[in-house]
């Protein structure tokens, strides 16, 4: 996952808004979103090669998601699958304050969570090993800390912002549209994460295409106030539209 856009306890019909992007090689076998059969609480995509998944929910209203944190010396091979840590998370029944205190942080490479519910959710990132409890309002996040200032996060915040300004039911086609944006960032613009200009700028746009990398999935999440959840999928190949699915859930309010 590579860029989640969200609005959170700041509306007056939704707990949480949130619209992602999971951005992956082409040639990972993922399974499209849907209850697992060996978890039928969790509702995810699934890596099939790692076995975990980017973002996902549970029935009893548990809230994960994950991003990789992009820099050549937090991208180590020979670590664990970070999508393991959604995973087990979805799977436990331990508080955020406590799954995240087993977690060992150097059993990863890089990464950003984000965990809890529609009513708290909580940020951890092991390249400094900062945690927070997420503030109410509209956040974003991609592959360096939550909130940090690129290009693609300051657009997908500014656009989460204007869409949900209104005050009664949100259309996901239109937080789809928001992740579909494959606009490239001005050069000038660009962060510096050790990859190189070109990538940078390839990068840099909330959709991403590449001959061998891309956005493979879109997901929008929806809490509203009494609990009921929708989660919608938009799954793409090589930049091109190949289906999506919808889903709804009551999760416990509070």
């Amino acid at each position: 996952m590579c860029l989640i856009a969200f609005r959170f306890q700041d509306h007056p019909k939704y707990k949480l808004i949130l619209a992602a992007n999971r951005d992956e090689f082409y040639a990972r076998p993922t399974a499209p979103a849907d209850f697992w059969t060996d978890e039928p609480t969790i509702l995810a995509g699934r890596d099939l090669q790692g076995h975990g998944t980017w973002l996902g929910v549970s029935k009893e209203g548990r809230i994960a998601a994950l991003t990789n944190y992009r820099a050549p010396a937090h991208m180590a091979a020979g670590k664990k699958t970070r999508g393991a840590i959604v995973r087990d998370f979805l799977m436990s029944s331990d508080s955020p304050a406590e799954y995240m205190a087993k977690l060992v942080p150097e059993d990863y490479a890089g990464f950003n969570f984000l965990c809890g519910s529609a009513d708290e959710l909580f940020y951890f990132n092991n390249v400094d090993g900062h945690s927070e409890t997420v503030s109410p309002g509209v956040h974003a996040l991609s592959n360096a800390f939550l909130n940090t200032p690129w290009p693609k996060v300051e657009k997908a915040k500014v656009s989460m912002k204007t869409i949900t300004e209104q005050n009664g039911q949100i259309n996901p086609d239109e937080l789809f549209g928001i992740m579909a944006d494959a606009d490239q960032a001005h050069e000038t613009t660009l962060p510096d994460t050790g990859v190189g200009l070109e990538l940078e700028r390839s990068l840099s746009s909330l959709f991403i295409r590449l001959p061998d990398y891309g956005t493979r999935c879109s997901t929008v999440l929806l809490v509203e106030n009494d609990g009921t959840l929708h989660f919608a999928e938009r799954r793409y190949e090589e930049g091109e539209k190949v289906g999506e699915n919808h889903y709804m859930l009551q999760t416990p309010s509070i």
